[in-house]
């Protein structure tokens, strides 16, 4: 979470990043990018995703506070009409809480906390919203996960808090952002060429075209699935 003070205190931007999964960003994105569009022009807030076929996006916004504040409780309404809509084919009596997880660097977090955890326990009881902040820090960066779940109007006056502990005390040093990893992709070996499976289809590994032995360092150094093709076509699972 980044921040600019103009002259004076009065006119704050903030920058704030959400991390999401995939079908959190489809829903704001909306058919044709419709409904992120009209996020952007009735809270006057610039919003970006992060790109890439990765599981979480990033979701970037940035603008004055109160634009901010706007773009989060029009986020935080969409997410609960999807409940709303995803209970009209269950059984489920109780509708489950809101849930935004925001991107914080982790030398703010002491802050948001407070002694004992005197701060957080105060936005909780004050906002009636649930907040819970990640005890490590995000793969490969210095920024924590702070939880928010409760209803809209809960999660808008936790944010607005949150926001508040943010300007009054700033990250110390430099923060390595988190950025998600996409997803692994199988691969097959056929013939001693190398593909990625995309869909339906093999597509040659660019990184590994006509090399045996690199196919299997590379092969050898990822998790999950190892597919070996025979030279005849038919496909033989390999787990490991």
């Amino acid at each position: 979470m980044e921040s600019k003070v103009s002259e004076g205190g009065l006119n704050v931007t903030l920058t704030i990043r959400l991390l999401m999964h995939g079908k959190e960003v489809g829903s704001i994105i909306g058919k044709k990018g419709e409904t992120v569009k009209k996020m952007r022009e009735e809270s006057g807030a610039r919003i970006n995703i992060s790109e890439g076929n990765c599981p979480e996006r990033i979701v970037t916004i940035t603008g004055p506070t109160d634009a901010i504040f706007k773009a989060f409780a029009m986020i935080a309404y969409k997410f609960e009409e999807d409940i709303i809509n995803s209970m009209s084919n269950s059984t489920a009596t109780s509708k489950p809480p809101v849930t935004l997880r925001l991107v914080v660097p982790a030398s703010q977090c002491g802050s948001l906390i407070g002694k004992g955890g005197s701060k957080i326990k105060e936005i909780r009881e004050s906002t009636g919203a649930q907040v819970q902040v990640a005890g490590d820090m995000l793969p490969n960066s210095t920024e924590r996960a702070v939880t928010i779940s409760g209803t809209p109007d809960a999660i808008i006056q936790c944010v607005k808090q949150i926001c508040v502990v943010m300007l009054e005390s700033p990250p110390k040093g430099a923060t390595i952002p988190y950025r998600p990893k996409p997803a692994s992709t199988p691969v097959i070996f056929a013939g001693g060429q190398a593909y990625t499976i995309q869909g339906q289809y093999a597509i040659p590994h660019p990184d590994f075209c006509g090399s045996r032995a690199l196919c299997e360092k590379y092969v050898h150094s990822m998790t999950g699935v190892v597919r070996q093709a025979n030279v005849t076509g038919s496909l033989n699972m390999n787990y490991f």
